[in-house]
């Protein structure tokens, strides 16, 4: 079954992180996933950009508005989020305890069902 685990954080707090603290939380993260890329249970693992670079769409028919930044006022932002696949929950719950081993921020973790595959060739490097 594939799960989603959504991170959330302080953006700010993130923000403020110096390039060797965000490379050694990465780092870290990188390790722990080996053993699940190896196995081919780990799918794309996907960092957002800033809230300031969101566009929001709110309404629906003719009164949709496109408004820039995030709509949610919030003391946690979604910052990325992981697609794993595994056997049941047990599995993707261990996974996300080592994933965020040692970090303050929040994991949630939600089932998904994919109703279409999508057409994205896969990402290499070079866009991640």
């Amino acid at each position: 079954m594939l799960y989603a685990i959504l991170c959330y954080h302080d953006e700010d707090v993130v923000a403020s992180w110096s390039k060797a603290e965000d490379d050694a939380v990465l780092a870290k993260r990188k390790r722990v996933q080996k053993d699940f890329i190896e196995r081919g249970k780990m799918g794309p693992a996907v960092r957002l950009v800033p809230t300031t670079g969101a566009t929001t769409i709110r309404g629906a028919g003719s009164e949709q508005v496109v408004l820039d930044g995030p709509f949610a006022e919030t003391k946690e932002q979604l910052l990325g989020f992981y697609l794993v696949d595994c056997e049941n929950l047990d599995e993707v719950i261990d996974f996300a305890k080592r994933l965020k081993e040692g970090e303050s921020c929040t994991f949630e973790i939600r089932p998904v069902r994919l109703f279409e595959k999508g057409v994205i060739p896969e990402l290499s490097e070079a866009t991640a």
